[in-house]
């Protein structure tokens, strides 16, 4: 397992070579719909990553709005066991939550951030849903550092993981700096299907994971940041509710 040290490297490289450029993501998302994203993008030796540009603008009064997330005792008690000295001693974003498991509850991030979500109030079942996952730095200081292109999002009701993102990675990066109170936006996507234990254990889900029923669902969102000077986090935030018919 690489060290934050290895990662910080991976990630510094591709910014040093790349010139940073407004993307759609957008497209990307829909161009991928069972992508796997997270840190696998800054541990892939052989992947150039490319520098995504994110917008930034200020946002106040986000704490407020946001439910605090429950505590867990430890991150190790959702992540799978690894050798003594590694970086990243939890579940990464895009393994927080398995199919058919129960929706992890996090400990929020030491470093202030927090994500939201402004998708649709209802969608149509049957095709993809796509909205925006907005980070924020609700904290006293500015956060440097990095992140995967795009957030993992899940999808929940009555707190059982129904699916979530997955499949081929983008090998790209978002660059963070946000001061106090400022926020960067992520597009993203999520399928209103239904995948099993034994899904989760492919590459990426299949084409033909049956549809969810009508009904009022819960989706989440987690991302892992490398902040410039310390271990990685695990940023997340409260779930929003969708109506699908």
């Amino acid at each position: 397992m690489p060290t934050d040290d290895d990662i910080r490297s991976l990630f510094r490289d591709a910014a040093a070579k790349t010139t940073p450029r407004s993307i759609d993501t957008g497209r990307v998302i829909r161009r991928s719909k069972r992508r796997h994203v997270g840190l696998q993008a800054a541990t892939g030796g052989a992947t150039a990553l490319a520098v995504v540009g994110i917008t930034v603008a200020s946002v106040t009064g986000v704490r407020g709005l946001l439910p605090a997330p429950a505590t867990l005792d430890s991150a190790s008690d959702f992540a799978a066991p690894e050798s003594e000295g590694s970086a990243i001693k939890r579940a990464p974003a895009e393994k927080l939550n398995l199919c058919g498991g129960a929706l992890a509850e996090v400990a929020p991030a030491e470093s202030g951030l927090v994500l939201s979500m402004e998708f649709p109030a209802s969608a149509a079942i049957g095709q993809s849903v796509t909205g925006q996952v907005t980070m924020t730095n609700t904290g006293a200081a500015r956060v440097s550092g990095t992140t995967a292109a795009t957030p993992a999002v899940t999808l929940s009701r009555n707190g059982l993981v129904l699916w979530h993102s997955n499949g081929p990675m983008i090998a790209m990066a978002a660059i963070v700096d946000l001061e106090p109170g400022a926020s960067m936006t992520y597009q993203a996507a999520f399928e209103p299907v239904s995948c099993t234990v034994e899904d989760d254990s492919a590459e990426a889900f299949s084409d033909d994971l049956p549809t969810v029923p009508a009904g009022d669902y819960q989706i989440s969102a987690a991302i892992d940041f490398l902040p410039e000077n310390g271990s990685a986090q695990l940023v997340t935030g409260g779930t929003s509710t969708i109506r699908l018919d």
